[in-house]
């Protein structure tokens, strides 16, 4: 049996990032629970070739082997940053060059970071109808950290770890549905 792809991306340039390192957690959690890959991205790994492109066509090579490493995916964690509200344009753009058809189905769970609480509903308001676009399934639980969760770029919230723990233990109809094995 091939062994499901799971893929997180950061839309974050900075690095070391909160917003990276959360995806980061998220998705290795999630591979060694569910015995997936894992492949982790942000847009420093995308490049500067984004700005510039209108299509997929446009991209360089290290642009589009992450693109393709996003739609080629079983399953998504999706990182942002929150920015006056919502998510980089760099990121949503980014998201842009994706065909909806690519996305159609996929699994993806959705997580962002901010200073504060004030911006904790991003990922309702701006990621999830986001990826209801492109018809993917967003895993019910949400996650969504602030500075407090951190200490330095290593999460220290105990209901932040409860809360991704959730979201983990979600994915796993959408593991067991294809095939994969399901956890324990």
């Amino acid at each position: 049996m091939t062994q499901l792809k799971l893929v997180g991306f950061s839309g974050s340039y900075g690095r070391p990032s909160k917003t990276s390192a959360l995806v980061e957690y998220i998705a290795e959690l999630a591979c060694d629970r569910y015995n997936l890959a894992r492949s982790v991205f942000d847009l420093t790994d995308v490049g500067d070739t984004l700005g510039l492109a209108k299509s997929q066509n446009d991209l360089d090579a290290n642009a589009t082997a992450v693109l393709k490493a996003v739609v080629e995916s079983d399953l998504l964690v999706i990182g942002s940053p929150t920015y006056k509200g919502s998510y980089p344009g760099m990121f949503k753009h980014f998201i842009d060059l994706i065909d909806p058809e690519q996305l159609r189905g996929k699994p993806v769970l959705i997580a962002a970071t901010g200073g504060g609480e004030r911006h904790a509903l991003m990922v309702e308001h701006q990621l999830r109808p986001l990826f209801g676009f492109f018809m993917a399934h967003t895993i019910p639980t949400a996650i969504y950290a602030s500075n407090r969760d951190f200490s330095g770029h290593e999460i220290i919230s105990p209901a932040l770890l409860e809360r991704i723990g959730f979201a983990i233990d979600e994915l796993a109809a959408f593991v067991s549905r294809k095939g994969g094995p399901t956890g324990d």
